[in-house]
């Protein structure tokens, strides 16, 4: 069949020419007529079947009849780049016809697309959010809508804008012509439809959405760290001029991105933090064939409407099995050929699973580790095997190192004491050395116990610093005299450790000596300074029995009386 014998207006028919078309798809050939007759339709098909086609060109063509009426046909579409793309296509397909577009989307200035509603548009594209926000703001009005299209309804469903879409749908005309399509009918979507359409067309092109038969499917199993080596041997051993490599998350997609420009692949990623400029410019260069890959997320994978896409590459499998058709959907477009590749390390065999399930299909496995339980079974045991007996090794190696630590940390000890005291570090025998020790602390009580016979003034004299350590001084000279012989530079002798107690002893008979002498002249200066102030009282009180028998000198000048000085003080405020 060819688009001539679908009954087109001949305006359109030449845009189509000039885009390539030439003949329908399936579900175009089934589409379009249904829409001319303005019948409601459910079309359930696979991303990648010229939907957009099958329900823009019949719309173009009904609103010929008269345009210019403001906005008379609606578009709600999941994402920003699916919304461009239609739009560029509604553009491309109403070329030769008096019927204008305007396409408005959240994540960028409402400005030029307030501007370019109110200059007129006959169909309206928009996501949700942005669409419900203009609304609110009177800029967007829904009364004259005659068809209302409804596209990617289960990714409306999986990303939660249903709330949105049926607020929306409320505010629309009860008369109206309803378009439904869906790449998958879960129960949510057909409860949706049957509240909506109205003795609808269902058009199914692939049963259960299957993946279209020339996409060749593959997948590797592998584990995950081994994903990021695997992907760039692929993308040169595939030897195509673009690639696009499916994530499941943001940071992924630029990891991604970085390995592989590392590796020599010019690639650039799109996703949900990528500002509209940048995920358009990135978008733009994929198609243009400037960057060899383009990583993508789910959410922005939408809008990729290239129709050679030769190879989609699943670095992360989803795990929701309708979003793998749309996935590949990306590539064996349009009839062409493609293929599409998927890794799935062990915690995706799940999702596996599913995928296959609703396909229907059973992935053939590629590479160098097959798909079989019993062996992943067996190289568990292996390495949990390795694992304890590397724990092992490793315990008996900690124990050995630690006692090792312990050694080494007991020598510098010892180092440390040699250098410090010279003489006293030593690996001497440790009976000595207790007695010495025993000898220290005796000493030390002694010490106190001549401390506190003296007097509590005297003692507060000497203050409040750290005491030293009475064996210090002695010790740290004593190795000078005995340094010449070998021996004795480590450890003190009997004769060397007896002369030194015996100057500590005579250094503390000598302290406590000072410190007797000290309080009795300090007794002595008490008592001589309390005669003194009581002699002293007695000699004033005699003369001044004696100063009025003393003679007075007539000539002498009077004395002048001293001055008190009294403290001054704030003055009263007077009291009226």
């Amino acid at each position: 069949m060819k688009f001539k014998e679908l009954k087109l207006n001949r305006n359109i028919l030449k845009a189509l020419a000039e885009a390539g078309y030439e003949q329908p798809t399936p579900i175009q050939e089934q589409s379009i007529p249904s829409v001319l007759e303005g019948r409601d339709l459910l079309g359930c098909a696979q991303t990648g079947t010229g939907k957009t086609c099958a329900f823009s060109v019949p719309i173009i063509q009904r609103l010929d009849e008269d345009a210019g009426r403001g906005i008379r046909a609606l578009i709600l579409t999941p994402t920003r780049e699916l919304a461009l793309q239609i739009y560029e296509n509604v553009c491309q397909y109403a070329r030769y016809m008096p019927v204008t577009a305007a396409v408005i989307f959240g994540g960028v200035s409402q400005v030029p697309q307030v501007e370019a509603i109110e200059r007129g548009a006959d169909i309206l594209i928009a996501t949700p959010g942005r669409l419900w926000d203009l609304m609110g703001q009177k800029i967007v009005k829904l009364n004259k809508v005659e068809t209302f299209v409804l596209d990617e309804a289960d990714r409306m469903l999986d990303m939660g804008f249903f709330p949105d879409v049926k607020r929306i749908v409320k505010q629309l005309p009860a008369k109206r012509q309803t378009l439904l399509f869906s790449a998958t009918i879960p129960a949510e979507i057909a409860d949706l439809a049957d509240s909506m359409l109205k003795n609808p067309v269902k058009i199914s092109v692939t049963p259960s959405a299957r993946p279209v038969e020339k996409i060749e499917q593959q997948v590797y199993f592998v584990e995950k760290a081994e994903k990021r080596t695997l992907l760039p041997e692929i993308i040169r051993k595939a030897n195509v001029h673009q690639t696009l490599v499916f994530t499941r998350t943001k940071h992924g997609a630029d990891r991604v991105a970085r390995d592989l420009n590392r590796a020599g692949i010019l690639t650039r990623s799109i996703h949900g933090d990528k500002s509209q400029n940048q995920r358009q410019r990135a978008l733009s260069d994929f198609k243009e064939c400037k960057i060899a890959v383009l990583v993508a997320t789910d959410i922005a994978a939408r809008g990729i409407d290239i129709s050679e896409l030769p190879l989609v590459i699943n670095f992360d499998l989803p795990n929701i099995p309708e979003t793998y058709v749309h996935r590949i959907g990306r590539t064996g477009r349009a009839g062409q050929e493609g293929t599409a590749i998927s890794f799935c390390d062990k915690s995706e065999r799940p999702y596996l699973a599913d995928i296959e399930k609703l396909t229907g299909i059973r992935i053939p496995v590629v590479g160098e580790i097959p798909h079989d339980e019993s062996k992943d079974k067996e190289k568990l045991d292996r390495q949990r095997r390795a694992s304890k007996a590397s724990n092992r090794r490793r315990d008996t190696t900690s124990e050995n190192a630690s006692a090792e630590a312990v050694a080494e940390e007991a020598e510098r000890e010892k180092q440390a004491k040699r250098k410090a005291r010279t003489a006293r570090a030593a690996a001497t025998a440790k009976k000595p050395r207790r007695e010495k020790t025993q000898e220290h602390k005796q000493e030390k009580r002694q010490e106190q116990q001549a401390k506190s016979a003296a007097p509590r003034a005297s003692r507060s004299s000497r203050g409040s610093g750290r005491r030293r350590d009475p064996y210090a001084r002695f010790e740290k000279n004593e190795p000078r005299f005995d340094a010449h012989t070998p021996s004795r530079a480590y450890a003190l002798s009997d004769e060397a450790t007896e002369r030194i107690r015996k100057k500590v002893e005579a250094a503390l008979a000598a302290r406590t000596a000072r410190l007797e002498d000290g309080a009795k002249n300090a007794e002595n200066k008490a008592k001589k300074g309390a005669k003194n102030a009581h002699g002293g009282r007695n000699n004033r009180a005699s003369r001044a029995k004696r100063a009025p028998e003393a003679p007075v000198k007539s000539e002498a000048k009077p004395v002048a009386p001293r001055r008190r000085h009294r403290r001054r003080t704030p003055n009263k405020p007077q009291q009226k």
